[in-house]
């Protein structure tokens, strides 16, 4: 039997620890067909089999588990050494990959992704915009970004950008024709647009006022997960909708929206690059902190 190379190795650690032909084909940076056709010769090339695959999951064998036992150590400990010797460098290689919301890839990642890769040509960045809460561990991400209240505790999180502030807009029409709520329990009476999760849950609009939290369920014509849409269908005179103030901002000051409960619709802090505090940091990722770190801190000095 001839030795498998590393990179087939690579690919079965992947699947099996991932559980997914598709999760670990984004990790690895190919095509889920290219990553199965790697699989089967690699199992052609040991005489077993090492993966339970059905239309719903895949799972190791019995030779698998044990094989995935014995590499994942050595594959990490290779990693290990790859990422010692970028010491040498100038600047680090290789690839960061990060997770983030829609908001978050339209307002405070676009400057400092292109910043840092003019800053350390040798890198790359790949971001995938992603409204669910996913597990960036599970699902192959060096970073993500959220807001700072919504993280897990077992993550270290960065200041990535200002705080933010959620507003409740709808149109001047609107307005003239279902008056404006004094609070926020005045909203069940209101056509609304719901947020809608992609797991299929709805958002409920949070509130504060002196220390008063107050969740709302609101109900009307018009759902969905995306807030260029709801802002317009706000315009449009669908209903009310619940947004990021920076979002609304061109529609308020165009007049087409007006803003209602102000008083209750405080600061929130903002978006956080955050990351798992028990893996291995790479060279490349500890070169992104330092750049969110001191870009935040420049434009906070400002």
């Amino acid at each position: 039997m001839s030795t498998p190379p590393l990179q087939d190795l690579q690919a079965f650690s992947a699947v099996a620890r991932l559980g997914s032909f598709r999760r670990a084909a984004v990790e690895m940076g190919v095509s889920a067909s290219a990553l199965s056709h790697t699989i089967k010769g690699l199992e052609q090339r040991l005489g077993l089999r090492l993966l339970h695959r059905t239309t719903r999951s895949v799972s190791p064998t019995e030779a698998g588990r044990q094989l995935l036992a014995r590499l994942a150590p050595a594959l990490q400990d290779i990693a290990c050494a790859l990422e010692d010797i970028n010491a040498f460098r100038d600047s680090p290689m290789g690839t960061v990959r990060i997770n983030a919301p829609r908001a978050a890839c339209q307002w405070v990642l676009p400057p400092l992704v292109s910043t840092f890769l003019q800053r350390h040509p040798g890198m790359r960045v790949e971001v995938v915009a992603d409204d669910r809460f996913v597990d960036i561990v599970a699902e192959g991400f060096d970073a993500g970004v959220r807001f700072g209240e919504s993280l897990q505790q077992d993550m270290v999180a960065v200041p990535l950008g200002p705080a933010q502030r959620f507003v409740v807009v709808a149109s001047p029409d609107h307005i003239a024709r279902h008056g404006r709520p004094k609070h926020p329990r005045d909203l069940q009476r209101h056509p609304c647009i719901r947020i809608r999760f992609p797991s299929g849950s709805y958002f409920k609009w949070e509130f504060v006022k002196r220390q008063h939290a107050v969740q709302v369920e609101v109900d009307g014509p018009l759902a969905s997960d995306d807030l260029h849409l709801m802002v317009q269908a706000a315009e449009a005179g669908v209903g009310l909708a619940y947004t990021y103030e920076q979002h609304a901002l061109p529609g308020l000051q165009a007049g087409r929206l007006v803003s209602v409960l102000d008083d209750w619709c405080p600061r929130v802090p903002g978006f956080c690059l955050y990351h798992p505090s028990r893996k291995l940091m790479s060279a490349g990722l500890r070169a992104f902190i330092d750049h969110v770190r001191l870009t935040h801190e420049g434009v906070a000095a400002s």
